[in-house]
């Protein structure tokens, strides 16, 4: 297998630069890290003086846990000596879901986001059958769940949002990933058939106004949509941009792990993100072989003498192997196996540095 190539960091003594645009998704299977280096970035760049918001879209929050800070609802300064942010979504708030933007926004009349994506909802139901079946026509079928809407109602919100240079984002498991991928397609097409469902009724408000001289404006709401629909476009657009976006898949050195890393990257391909970075978790490697950087306190597996370590680390250096196709042409991250749990600063810090 050929040895992966990784820059040295020096020292720790200086803050950990991040080298990164101004949106940063962690992306791969559950359980390879994603939320610690989601962690590591933000506060590594926020130590640099950016205004850095953490997101985390994953329902199963642990952004608090690795910071050490509980991250609540709203964006919220989570630092008073570094501009460091933080949020996680909410899935019971789907009042201020992708429909509405806070301010109570209902552009359809219907009865806001619960009533659109509700079980008897014209965007919800199962299967397309009963109540919920597609009743606008063209087989839009079942809406993603809540979360990947609330996830993608925050991405919208922050995106323009002037407070914050860079956006790292904790991104759920794959699964819930790609379909939060798949929204702003199914939204823009979903956007533009209700604007078309809207145009229909406007002949149709016309002639009630007509018959009783009601004061309604065919147009109310028309505005919302089309502004929902531009903004999803330039959510897209920035996912799709390099200079302004790069998802990083986690994996670790097991085979299931390279599976999936393999498929996500291929779909992420399909949706024209970028993947120009993957984080190795967990290499059963010295600290120093990874950074360059020595500590008294990393205590590496022993290699030498650890049969079981020796086992554990064959298993690695086959699935790093399998690896090498989904590693070229991108940069390639290496973060050691800790003995101890990584939460807190310091923890945070080396992590960084091995993102660096």
């Amino acid at each position: 297998m050929s040895e992966l190539s990784v820059e040295a960091v020096e020292s720790l003594d200086d803050d950990v630069t991040v080298d990164a645009p101004e949106y940063v998704l962690y992306g791969g299977k559950g359980g390879v890290g994603k939320t610690t280096m989601a962690a590591a970035t933000a506060l590594a760049s926020a130590r640099e003086g950016t205004a850095t918001l953490a997101v985390s879209t994953d329902p199963a929050h642990s952004l608090s846990d690795s910071l050490g800070v509980e991250v609540p609802g709203e964006p919220t300064r989570l630092r008073e000596d570094v501009p460091l942010y933080g949020v996680e979504i909410d899935p019971e708030r789907m009042d201020e879901g992708p429909f509405a933007d806070g301010e109570g926004a209902d552009p359809m009349g219907m009865g806001g986001v619960d009533a659109l994506l509700g079980e008897d909802g014209p965007l919800g139901g199962a299967d397309g059958e009963g109540a919920g079946a597609d009743p606008m026509g063209g087989g839009m079928g079942t809406m993603p769940g809540a979360d990947e809407a609330a996830a993608m109602q925050l991405l919208l919100r922050y995106m323009d949002d002037a407070r914050f240079d860079r956006v790292v984002v904790d991104t759920a498991p794959t699964g819930h990933t790609l379909r939060l991928l798949e929204l702003p397609e199914l939204m823009d097409s979903m956007m533009g058939r209700m604007m078309a469902m809207r145009e229909r009724l406007s002949g149709m408000m016309d002639s009630v106004k007509g018959m009783f001289g009601a004061d309604t404006d065919p147009q109310a709401g028309m505005a919302d949509l089309r502004e929902m629909a531009e903004r999803i476009e330039r959510l897209r657009a920035a996912l799709r941009d390099p200079a302004r976006t790069d998802f990083r898949v986690v994996m670790v050195p097991e085979e299931m792990s390279v599976v999936e890393s393999e498929r996500l990257v291929e779909r992420l391909t399909e949706f024209g993100i970028p993947v120009s970075t993957l984080v190795v978790n967990r290499v059963m490697q010295d600290l120093a072989d990874v950074t360059g950087v020595e500590t008294e306190w990393f205590v590496a597996p022993d290699l030498e003498h650890c049969e079981f370590c020796q086992r554990r680390w064959d298993v690695q250096r086959n699935a790093l192997s399998r690896s090498q196709n989904l590693f070229r042409g991108r940069a390639v991250k290496r973060v050691p196996l800790f003995a101890d749990e990584v939460h807190g600063e310091e923890m945070l810090r080396v992590v960084a540095a091995c993102l660096d």
